[in-house]
């Protein structure tokens, strides 16, 4: 493709926030055609495919680069591995090859393969889980029998002290002593029966754990030496990932997550940016532009959309690209830029205990880390004198629309408590990116942080927060469906997801910049909240109309 007439970018992506270069754009449609015809290796993508592989969708990335003599190409890679574990031509190799024949990975790996040979042997030997399951049933059984004791000496003190009250009353003192003197042999006895008892129990308990520890601290040697092994393989192949950035300085992982007590995340320089960058490094290639897509499936828990441009990761990606792009010119960060909000906020409606602000889209509800400017920080300083945490809900970054406060630590605690109770009623509205077929439902997917990639959330059916969206069609048009939600709970980017996902429906929000395509916004608006006044008890509610 003649690409003469295309300025070149004078800065460098911000691979954590971008819209893609049209010189990206171009290398990446001709990427994705090869990806659509080639034979060069076997990987289920899952898009129409009949293999019985499970389908893996992947992210693949690109980079324009300039050799010295001022000629433009660009390089391919993709992060992790290839169903086939093939290195096809097409891309950069990786950082480290740890699957070279003969190497330390490969020879390591086959020792913990033995290792774990081994512990399955000894975990489904006959013999060990005879003894095994005996131990547990003697150790049942001893409990059982100690319990039983130990109520029937309960029950025995009992009738001693009643006895004693009934001698005390009916006996002489002589013969009331004799009698005290019974009772208090009896009480040595059963003392003296449980020791007994318990001792003998105790015996028969160690001779079998004798037995049952000669087998189990095998077991406990060998995955003792499975995880130093590891550790010593982890910490080796750490040392090996070495990066380059413009001034052909290199780190290691070891070097770039510098602090014993975090070890790099897994999979830490096996993500396309980084493969592309060192390749160019290496070749005295000139970064000029890159974006990374995704091809295939979605994986069961994150958001990803076939085709969709998308940011290098948070976790893995950061700390090495800012090693690794030192020195180079980059593009502002654009969402610290679109972040600014100039125009005075426009404060719906207020009284003496509440107040609704319809919060402008792209705008934090409360101060960030980089970006203090935020709809409380402004609803402060417009109102010194209000008492108490003024917050009451928020809105995501992206969202617009009806957001709460509060004038005095009264109303607060009320509306909290309303929240927390879900009596408040809340609607959305938003226009999704497809043709939704069923007209109205409920989504329940759990969700959770996706620690890797913050501030994206994941669904996560064991360990995720339960996330319940209602869900209303209001008119489909042009292939997009304008939708009314209505949360049952209130978790970070439960919209979104819940729309983008695939077992959601589907189709994200316009303007997601996440989980969907960026657009001039996001798409999704708080239109209508219903609540009991804090003050007055009596129910009251706000509607703000969407300007999309």
């Amino acid at each position: 493709m003649n690409i003469s007439g295309i300025e070149r970018p004078e800065k460098f992506t911000f691979p954590f926030y971008y819209e893609p270069h049209k010189l990206s754009e171009i290398a990446t449609k001709e990427l994705q055609e090869y990806l659509e015809n080639q034979q060069d290796f076997e990987h289920n993508f899952g898009l129409n495919s009949t293999s019985d592989e499970l389908p893996i969708g992947k992210m693949f990335g690109v980079l324009v680069v300039e050799n010295q003599e001022n000629q433009l190409g660009y390089l391919c890679a993709f992060s992790g591995k290839l169903a086939d574990k093939s290195l096809p031509k097409k891309f950069v190799p990786p950082i480290f090859n740890m699957r070279t024949e003969g190497s330390f990975y490969i020879e390591g790996e086959n020792e913990l393969n033995e290792i774990n040979r081994k512990i399955g042997e000894l975990k489904t030997n006959d013999t060990f889980l005879s003894l095994k399951n005996e131990l547990k049933v003697l150790k049942k059984s001893v409990e059982e029998d100690l319990a039983f004791q130990r109520q029937k000496m309960t029950r025995n003190k009992k009738v001693r002290r009643d006895k004693k009250k009934i001698f005390q009353a009916e006996l002489s003192l002589e013969n009331f002593r004799k009698a005290e003197e019974k009772l208090t042999q009896e009480s040595y006895n059963d003392q003296f029966y449980y020791k007994e008892f318990n001792e003998y129990y105790q015996q028969k308990i160690e001779k079998l754990q004798i037995q049952f520890n000669f087998f189990n601290g095998e077991l406990i040697e060998l995955k003792k030496s499975r995880k130093e092994k590891s550790n010593y393989l982890q910490q080796t192949l750490f040392s090996k990932y070495a990066f380059l950035n413009l001034q052909k300085e290199l780190k290691s992982l070891l070097d770039i997550f510098n602090d014993p007590n975090i070890k790099p995340p897994a999979g830490s320089g096996e993500c396309a940016a980084p493969k592309l960058l060192q390749y160019a490094f290496q070749n005295n290639l000139k970064p000029i532009c890159m974006a990374e897509f995704w091809w295939g499936n979605s994986p069961n828990s994150a958001v990803r959309k076939h085709k969709n441009f998308y940011p290098a990761c948070q976790s893995r990606c950061k700390p090495i690209l800012a090693h690794m792009l030192n020195g180079v010119v980059l593009e502002e960060n654009k969402m610290v830029a679109e972040l600014q909000f100039e125009k005075e906020l426009d404060i719906f409606f207020e009284d003496d205990n509440i107040i609704v602000v319809n919060k402008p889209p792209e705008f934090l509800s409360v101060p960030g880390k980089e970006i203090k400017d935020s709809v409380l920080t402004r609803i402060k300083e417009k109102y010194p004198d209000a008492t108490g945490s003024m917050l009451v809900h928020r809105l995501d970054m992206s969202t617009s629309g009806i957001l709460l406060f509060t004038k005095t630590a009264e109303a607060n605690k009320n509306l909290q408590s309303q929240f927390i109770k879900r009596t408040i009623k809340k609607k959305y509205i938003a226009l999704l990116d497809g043709n939704i077929l069923e007209n109205e439902g409920t989504i329940s997917l759990p969700l959770r942080l996706d620690l890797d990639d913050r501030p994206r959330q994941l669904v996560d059916f064991e360990n995720g927060k339960a996330a319940i969206t209602n869900w209303k069609v209001i008119r489909r048009e042009n292939n997009k469906t304008l939708i009314h939600f209505y949360p049952i709970t209130g978790r970070t980017h439960q919209l979104r997801v819940h729309s983008a996902h695939k077992n959601g429906l589907n189709a994200p929000i316009i303007g997601d910049d996440l989980y969907g395509k960026k657009e001039n916004r996001l798409h999704l608006h708080a239109e209508f909240i219903e609540f009991l006044h804090p003050k007055t008890g009596e129910k009251v509610a706000f509607t703000i109309p969407a300007e999309f």
